[in-house]
């Protein structure tokens, strides 16, 4: 089955069979199709929580504004990002990068410092707009991977994001919470399953306009 066909078969799963469970190794490929994902300046400003502990799960529903699928799916990705650019976390990503390539340390030195010198004046917030952004790329991905492997998934930006952070302890990483993605098998009652897909509307537009 083509890419084109995998995403017309996915959807915004809203319930799903508790009893289904995703293979870990499938688990591992969704979530490494994320991490190839590309991202500004390849600084890979993301990382993915991957929850399974049903205790926690529960926990999180509240936050999520009593959304049942987070304690239901089989795994629930967390997607997070940096709270802030700082020069150890651009200098380790390309000391990093060089030693991978074996190039010496430092080779990037001009384009580094342009990058200190673009994103440290500016404010946490801004900063976090930016990297939050890089996360979304990672979510793409991991939408198609998981729709090519057949797996159910649900891209949530509904909860409150500050309890999560403290509920996950994200601030002593210095990360923060971005999107969920909950992943697992629809349940024969899911109402949206059997609903005509509505396709953007704008399709036959942006086709005129770009070709």
């Amino acid at each position: 089955m083509s890419l084109i066909e995998d995403l017309k078969w996915r959807y915004a799963t809203k319930k799903y069979d508790p009893t289904l469970i995703v293979e870990e190794e499938d688990v591992k490929k969704i979530v490494e199709a994320a991490r190839l994902a590309p991202t500004s300046s390849g600084l890979q400003q993301f990382r993915i929580l991957v929850i399974k502990n049903k205790e926690l799960q529960n926990k999180i529903v509240p936050i999520a504004y009593d959304q049942q699928i987070v304690a239901d799916c089989s795994h629930l990705l967390v997607f997070v990002a940096w709270d802030r650019y700082t020069e150890d976390r651009i200098d380790t990503i390309y000391d990093f990068t060089t030693d991978e390539r074996e190039l010496p340390r430092g080779r990037m030195g001009s384009y580094t410092d342009r990058l200190k010198g673009m994103y440290l004046p500016q404010s946490s917030e801004e900063n976090f707009a930016h990297t939050a952004r890089q996360a979304y790329i990672g979510l793409g991905l991991a939408l198609a991977q998981a729709a090519e492997l057949k797996i159910d998934s649900t891209p949530m930006e509904g909860f409150d994001s500050a309890e999560l952070d403290d509920l996950l302890d994200l601030n002593v990483g210095g990360m923060r919470s971005v999107l969920m993605l909950p992943l697992g098998y629809r349940d024969q009652e899911d109402w949206l399953a059997p609903m005509k897909k509505v396709r953007n509307p704008m399709k036959d537009f942006m086709t005129k306009l770009y070709e």
